[in-house]
């Protein structure tokens, strides 16, 4: 018998995810995921997009005076 996940593990986080948080659309998050050096490195790549940890991006949005303004999940 194979698992289905349903949803992100709560310890990473996608470019939607991410976007969401930030109120921001998923076009610039993932602008900002290639172009700025000082963006988290992702921990996965999947055929369906990459991953990131969701503790490395926190910390990445704090660090840079970013504001959380919604929900990830």
């Amino acid at each position: 018998m194979s698992t289905i996940l349903v949803g992100m593990p709560p310890h990473l986080i996608g470019i939607v995810e991410m976007a969401r948080q930030l109120g921001v659309s998923r076009q610039y998050v993932d602008r900002l995921s290639r172009e700025d050096p000082t963006f988290p490195e992702p921990e996965l790549e999947l055929a369906s997009g990459r991953v990131w940890s969701r503790k490395d991006f926190e910390k990445w949005a704090r660090e840079t005076g970013r504001e959380i303004v919604g929900e990830g999940i």
